[in-house]
């Protein structure tokens, strides 16, 4: 079973949007960053717009930039943007005639419950701007080893 990278694409896309301030950033240079198709990125852009989190504009002058500063773009906001589904998936037909069967399914969504509050609070803790500020301090440390 694969997980899901669209949350990380997107932090990645809010990122480069943060660094391009005022100017707005095209799906195709977004995607060449990320390395994937323009299509994915326009569904990604598409998800956190109506979160609030970017304003796009199309056409040949469009493209997109954040709705509000790094600072106040919360990563549990980008989580549920774009992840649709639980952290993971109860499987669909226990035997019903079985004790565990009959009751795990119960048991389960309870500890779904819990996992899916926990990431909720830790990503409400990092801001996009944290995000950036890493993003800085591993550049400057990129740039000391290279020397």
């Amino acid at each position: 079973m694969m997980a899901s990278s669209r949350f990380a694409v997107a932090v990645h896309v809010l990122a480069l949007l943060a660094r391009a301030g005022d100017v707005p950033v095209k799906s195709g240079e977004i995607a060449r960053s990320v390395n994937t198709n323009p299509v994915v990125i326009r569904r990604i852009l598409c998800a956190l717009s109506r979160a609030r989190l970017v304003v796009a504009q199309r056409g040949a002058s469009g493209g997109a930039q954040l709705a509000r500063t790094p600072a106040r773009i919360k990563l549990s906001e980008v989580y549920r943007a774009v992840e649709c589904g639980s952290p993971f998936s109860l499987h669909p037909a226990p035997l019903r005639r079985c004790a565990v069967g009959r009751n795990i399914c119960a048991v389960l969504e309870r500890v779904q419950g819990e996992v899916e509050g926990a990431i909720e609070r830790a990503l409400a803790k990092i801001s996009l701007q944290d995000v950036l500020d890493e993003l800085q301090a591993c550049g400057a440390q990129g740039a000391k080893r290279d020397r």
